[in-house]
């Protein structure tokens, strides 16, 4: 291995942002495409870059290029030097009337129904020309996301980085601003036999047969967790990792699920189910908009934020 270091004085900054934007849509083509260069340039840029850092950054595929581990560890840095440079030299205030910024939000189908038609209103009040990308989650910790650049943003309810970041206390690199909260209720068919008063006792429901919802496809989730404090379980006969899938299938079967109710108002299958409060306790959705510190000074991020937080106060409302 070449140990030698790198010398900067001859380093083409350059090449940092075509490695940044290539990171980004993982497709040379499409980086080309967004950086106004031609494919060979950005090949050139890619090659040259490899050669000043003496390591494999991309490895081609049929559909484009799969970064390799070195260059995930390094796109943060670059990434947050390249902000922080932006920022220093032109630290004007962000206007969304004068382009199409790029923007990528994560989060789960079911906030996605809540807060979307919300947020797609405030942008339309502020006649905001940007491109705003919203993606699925696959975790509850959505933290290696955001610091790998693949989401700008997380929205959504996560529990366990919130007391991780209240344990790293004013160190934490990023922060879980509030938004707005609702309850999980347990959801059925309409005319389900549990759906009568009083039917649904803490035993009916875990002899009944369940859809669980998991972004991961895991095999034990919050629910599981809850009633294993209880000494209890239930039987989980399918696992789906979207909300709207778990609504489907309750719609047109006996299976019970769990869903956060200002998305069952808003999914549109509400005259067709059956909405009953559990027969044991769960703690309250508390939905967070998650971001890291290096974005604190950045005026088009910090527009999105608040942007977000004026979209929320519209759920709120609706709560």
């Amino acid at each position: 291995m070449d140990t030698r270091p790198i010398n900067f004085r001859t380093l083409d900054l350059n090449l940092l942002k075509v490695f940044d934007v290539v990171m980004v849509e993982r497709n040379v083509t499409r980086a080309a495409e967004r950086l106004a260069m031609t494919q060979p340039a950005v090949s050139n840029a890619l090659r040259r870059l490899r050669e000043a850092t003496r390591e494999e950054l991309f490895i081609p595929t049929s559909t484009g290029v799969v970064p390799t581990a070195h260059a995930q560890s390094l796109w943060p840095i670059v990434r947050e030097s390249l902000q922080s440079l932006q920022h220093a030299l032109a630290p004007q205030a962000f206007d969304p009337r004068g382009g199409e910024h790029p923007f990528t939000l994560a989060m789960a189908d079911a906030t996605a129904a809540v807060f979307a038609p919300g947020l797609a209103a405030e942008l339309e009040r502020q006649q905001a020309k940007v491109d705003l990308r919203v993606v699925g989650l696959y975790t509850r910790d959505p933290r290696l996301m955001i610091e790998q650049g693949d989401t700008d943003v997380a929205i959504g309810f996560f529990p366990d980085v919130h007391a991780a970041l209240d344990a790293d206390g004013d160190e934490a690199l990023m922060r879980l601003d509030p938004l707005y909260g609702c309850e999980y209720r347990c959801v059925m068919r309409k005319d389900h036999p549990l759906s009568e008063p009083g039917a649904l006792t803490l035993d009916a429901y875990c002899a009944a047969r369940h859809v669980r919802v998991s972004f991961a496809g895991r095999q034990r989730g919050f629910v599981d967790r809850a009633l294993a404090d209880l000494g209890r379980d239930r039987q989980v006969t399918m696992t789906v990792t979207h909300f709207f899938t778990a609504t489907a299938v309750v719609r047109q079967s006996d299976l019970l699920t769990v869903l956060p109710e200002n998305f069952v108002r808003a999914s549109g299958f509400l005259p067709d189910l059956a909405v009953c409060d559990l027969p044991f306790e769960l703690p309250r959705i508390d939905v967070g908009l998650l971001w890291h510190r290096r974005h604190e000074n950045d005026s088009a991020q910090r527009w999105l934020r608040e942007t977000i937080a004026v979209a929320a106060r519209a759920v709120n409302i609706r709560a």
